[in-house]
């Protein structure tokens, strides 16, 4: 059967600031950088292996994918990062404190631009501080100026359809490390949950989310490494 193994990056300095974070690029915390070697071992200590890593164009992930393979002896694998893989865009929102924004909009906008499948936050402002024009990691590509989970999906598929199934059925074992989002993307379309449910599945910051599949990369089962 085919090893498909899913982890959220460890946790960020803006997740520990509250900050809305989106495609802005920040490091993980020393907390962070902790769980993510804690996951390294325990994916070697039940005798995971990989062929084939994925990961987004984000500091936070790419360094919780390198410490975990540091603490499994495979930082040589090939590793093939891509920004579909990246968290879902929060425009206008990026770089707030979601308390401090909650208190300005209320409870229910905020858990509206949150929590909808396909109502996304206002537009991120051109020219604004968080603005990623002239990042060069994204040179020619369209960056969204906002993003719904429904958007997120549409982006993440395509590129499970393109690359990650492809290695899978190729017989390659798979490791992505990405962000809840675009995990959650991955998780309905695996698990086939529905729009209503996804959006309040939590994925928690450097667990290993284990996929059992079948030949046609149909989910047998799914579940938290540290659980068995």
């Amino acid at each position: 059967m085919p090893t498909l193994v899913l982890i959220r990056h460890g946790q960020s300095a803006w997740n520990l600031e509250n900050r809305f974070t989106g495609w802005w690029d920040v490091d993980v915390t020393a907390k962070g950088a902790e769980e993510a070697r804690v996951a390294g071992e325990l994916m070697a200590a039940k005798g995971l292996d990989f062929d084939q890593c994925f990961t987004s164009l984000q500091t936070r992930a790419i360094k919780t994918l390198n410490i975990a393979l540091e603490a499994m002896g495979r930082l040589w694998l090939p590793v093939e990062k891509d920004w579909r893989l990246n968290e879902r865009h929060y425009g206008g929102l990026t770089g707030l404190n979601k308390a401090e924004t909650a208190a300005k909009h209320g409870d229910d906008q905020v858990h509206i631009w949150r929590r909808s499948f396909d109502i996304p936050p206002p537009p991120l402002e051109a020219g604004s501080e968080y603005d990623l024009s002239k990042d060069r990691r994204y040179a020619g590509i369209a960056i969204p100026a906002t993003e719904s989970l429904k958007d997120t999906i549409a982006r993440v598929l395509p590129y499970w359809d393109g690359r990650i199934a492809p290695a899978l059925t190729d017989g390659q074992r798979v490791l992505i490390s990405a962000h809840g989002n675009s995990l959650r993307a991955l998780v309905k379309h695996l698990s086939g949950i529905p729009d209503d449910e996804i959006t309040s599945l939590e994925i928690p910051t450097g667990q290993p989310i284990v996929y059992e599949l079948d030949d046609n990369l149909a989910a047998t089962d799914r579940y938290y490494l540290s659980e068995r």
